[in-house]
């Protein structure tokens, strides 16, 4: 009896399993299928030049070219700010034209959904 109650259970979990594996694989881990591709924010002051201070952050959480896209909207929303984000590094350099508080960035990166576990600064 038993085994039978545990066979069934796990039947149940992959059942559970491959339904969610389907479904990551028609709408993409974000739902990028069923939900427009998220458009990036476009910065109109791109000149490095004019951000004399600059952050690196590690960001945890993204999986997928949408991901990379929110939080890169997320920090370019910031005035003074001009962020890309590298997907595979999975990190944000965020470029400053005053200095923008650490707490600033993670707040700004939880609300999109992502979490910073550390903030480097950098000398430009």
């Amino acid at each position: 009896m038993a085994t039978a109650v545990i066979c069934i259970i796990l039947v149940i979990a992959v059942v559970a399993g491959v339904k969610s594996y389907m479904k990551k694989l028609r709408s993409g881990c974000c739902g990028a299928s069923s939900e427009p591709a998220v458009k990036k924010v476009k910065v109109k002051d791109k000149d490095p030049s004019h951000y004399p201070y600059q952050k690196v952050l590690k960001i945890d959480g993204m999986t997928c070219g949408n991901c990379a896209n929110c939080v890169e909207n997320a920090l370019n929303h910031l005035d003074g700010v001009y962020a890309s984000v590298d997907l595979m590094k999975e990190e944000a350099v965020v470029r400053m034209k005053e200095k923008v508080e650490d707490q600033i960035l993670k707040k700004t990166v939880a609300a999109a959904g992502y979490t910073v576990y550390k903030v480097t600064e950098q000398n430009t």
